[in-house]
């Protein structure tokens, strides 16, 4: 197993040979690694850090949670929009308590998310302060290590792009994935009404349950139904995570200079847009990439939309289903789960449990 010189931030350049604490000298730390692109559950593998001195600036966290994502398996993959040096600490977000502290920002106890990509499969991170934000003590962990991504693409779509009034109809496909749930969840909150694309039946009443106004099979006759549901009002905003004949119908189904928006592409089918949505409808098509989003956006309406989130989850108002947690040792495992199409949620490293 490899031994290295551990550093988890800026595109986990965690290679680098610095002085070490005289209070940390020589102490190590677990963390899941790759020294190569290639499928997960083959190329990840536990690796021990040595831990280094902090400069000015930085931080040490003790993570807690960290989510396994879609995008972290395209990462490791190399297919990602970032694509690491090797090797590199997998991770696109997390949740952690700061430990150590040599930035006036924050202290000992804090609670935190990564909001920049630092490597968070493992069980200590040292980053730049600004690479992490303060959240509410009383957060549940859990679902902060959540927070990054989902809650806040779910939020942006909704309010980024047009200004819908309370009442509009909004329809997206994927609606069972996290990023779905939670566009459920906000646009619930928003005022907003929600008209719901599923695979499977089975999934239709959960998502009921959850808060959504409509749920229909993503099928060919769904058109007429979205249709009989809006009546003169039809949706203005379209969330596509699918690609292939699913965005096609969303485009079918959104109003004249509707506003259609792709943040994934699960069904791996290119968009080959009609020209009738173009011209006669006029709609209006965009991609979304949170993690350009937070890199672009003024840090304080991203701090303050964090707050926001994170306010909702700790009032149980916004939640995302796990399926399973497993610890950091448990790594190949986790990765098969979380690799497997059918699950209830989204599987968890316990990155400290051992």
């Amino acid at each position: 197993m490899p031994s290295f010189i551990g550093s988890g931030c800026i595109a986990n350049k965690f290679l680098i040979n610095q002085a070490f604490d005289t209070t940390i000298a020589m102490s190590t730390s677990s963390s899941a690694s790759f020294t190569s692109f290639g499928q997960p559950s083959d190329v990840v593998e536990l690796t021990e850090l040595t831990a280094r001195q902090l400069t000015s600036g930085e931080v040490r966290l003790k993570m807690l949670y960290a989510p396994i994502n879609p995008a972290d398996i395209n990462y490791i993959q190399g297919i990602y929009g970032i694509k690491p040096e090797l090797p590199a600490i997998p991770g696109l977000e997390g949740c952690g308590e700061v430990i150590e502290s040599r930035s006036d920002k924050l202290q000992a106890g804090d609670l935190v998310i990564t909001i920049n990509p630092v490597g968070t499969w493992a069980e200590q991170v040292v980053c730049p302060a600004d690479y992490v934000l303060k959240i509410p003590s009383d957060t549940p962990v859990a679902q902060a290590s959540m927070l990054k991504v989902n809650p806040l693409t779910a939020w942006c779509m909704l309010t980024q792009f047009i200004d819908l009034p309370k009442g509009s109809w909004v329809i997206q496909n994927a609606a069972n994935s996290g990023v779905g749930s939670c566009i459920i969840q906000i646009a619930k909150l928003l005022g907003l009404r929600t008209i719901n694309l599923v695979r499977r039946e089975e999934l239709i009443q959960p998502l009921i349950d959850l808060g959504a106004n409509h749920v229909l099979l993503d099928d060919a006759d769904s058109i007429e139904d979205i249709r009989t549901i809006t009546g003169d009002h039809p949706p203005a905003l379209a969330l596509n995570a699918v690609g292939g004949d699913s965005a096609l119908r969303l485009m079918d189904a959104i109003a004249t200079k509707g506003i259609h928006v792709t943040y994934g592409a699960m069904g791996r089918r290119s968009l080959k847009v009609p020209n009738k949505f173009l011209i006669f409808k006029r709609i209006q098509l965009h991609g979304f990439w949170v993690t350009e989003w937070i890199k672009e956006t003024d840090a304080q309406l991203v701090g303050e939309t964090y707050q926001q989130l994170a306010q909702w989850i700790s009032e149980g108002k916004l939640a995302q289903p796990i399926d399973s947690t497993y610890a950091l040792a448990e790594i190949t495992t986790a990765l098969s789960r979380a690799m497997e199409d059918q699950r209830d949620g989204k599987v968890l490293l316990d990155c400290n449990s051992g």
